[in-house]
């Protein structure tokens, strides 16, 4: 089970009733952010989640509503005695943004920072994969897939009873190889086994306007986290934001099975949002409030921590 916990959900400042954007991605005991606005510690100690357990932190782009929450992130880990790495990914600039961040005032980690510049890229880790992709910001902004590696069918009884075989300590010699000879027969384990299960894809767009390449990268997927900065082409102006209306859009040409409005605006009170966007979207959608919680497995859960 991959746990989405919304940590901030307002875009461009703070607000009385929500927080700037951060998103906890739990999974296998590892904790993933997505991007890291000023309070974000503050976040993370309300919804219990240890800064210990973090490992990586992807920025979408490198305005401070999106990675201002980093340095008092790093200084609570030094003050914990981290000695693991910590791995911060970024567009274009980021080790130089990141490099001056560290520098400036009287502090310096304990542990080693290793910051990562990319373009479109495929990381593969043990049990996912975390792609990038370029959005249209006006400056230099990703995106990112989380994609858990799908995962082998169960034993089916009624394969291996066709091929003469009975159920026995030879199937775990097989799980770990991948094949094994019994009687001078060779099983491979997709003989005995059924249907892959496809893995959990989650997309964060970040800050962009509508753009194809969201749409392109988002097919299929189990949750697209959409920011939806206005309610109106009127109040978006000429600004590198996207309305409810082409968030929803994107979502309904990509097919994917939940949509996220994300980054709405602080002019916006959660139940004005909430009545426009009924009005508006005809996809299936959520609007997040900060500390909300998406449970994504076969089927999907919200809750909140609150």
């Amino acid at each position: 089970m991959l746990e989405v916990i919304f940590l901030g959900t307002g875009g461009i400042m703070p607000t009385k009733e929500r927080n700037v954007p951060a998103i906890a991605l739990k999974y296998g005991g590892e904790i993933i952010l997505w991007d890291i606005g000023e309070g974000t510690l503050r976040q993370l100690n309300t919804a219990k989640l240890s800064p210990m357990k973090i490992e990586k932190i992807f920025i979408t782009h490198f305005h401070g509503d999106h990675y201002l929450g980093l340095m008092s992130l790093i200084q609570t880990m030094t003050l914990w005695k981290r000695e693991c790495p910590l791995h911060i990914y970024g567009p274009k600039y980021a080790f130089e943004f990141i490099q001056n961040y560290l520098k400036s005032g009287f502090f310096r980690p304990s542990f080693e920072i290793h910051v990562h510049e990319l373009g479109e890229t495929r990381l593969k880790f043990k049990d996912y994969e975390i792609w990038s992709f370029k959005v249209d910001h006006g400056i230099p902004a990703l995106g990112y897939v989380f994609k858990e590696k799908d995962k082998r069918g169960n034993f089916d009884v009624k394969k291996i009873r066709e091929l003469g075989l009975k159920p026995g300590p030879w199937m775990k010699e097989l799980e770990i190889k991948g094949k094994i000879e019994i009687n001078g027969k060779l099983i491979y384990l997709e003989d005995v086994t059924g249907k892959p299960k496809k893995g959990v894809k989650i997309v964060y767009t970040g800050d962009t306007e509508q753009c194809e390449r969201v749409k392109l990268f988002s097919e299929r997927a189990d949750l697209l986290i959409h920011e939806a900065t206005y309610l109106s082409r009127e109040d978006k102006g000429d600004s590198y934001h996207s309305t409810v209306e082409e968030a929803c859009e994107t979502a309904k040409r990509a097919k994917v099975k939940l949509l996220a409005l994300f980054h709405r605006a602080p002019r916006y009170k959660y139940e004005e949002y909430l009545q426009e966007a009924n009005e508006i979207c005809e996809y299936k959608f959520i609007i997040p409030q900060d500390f909300d919680v998406v449970r994504l497995g076969e089927k999907y859960e919200l809750s909140s921590l609150r």
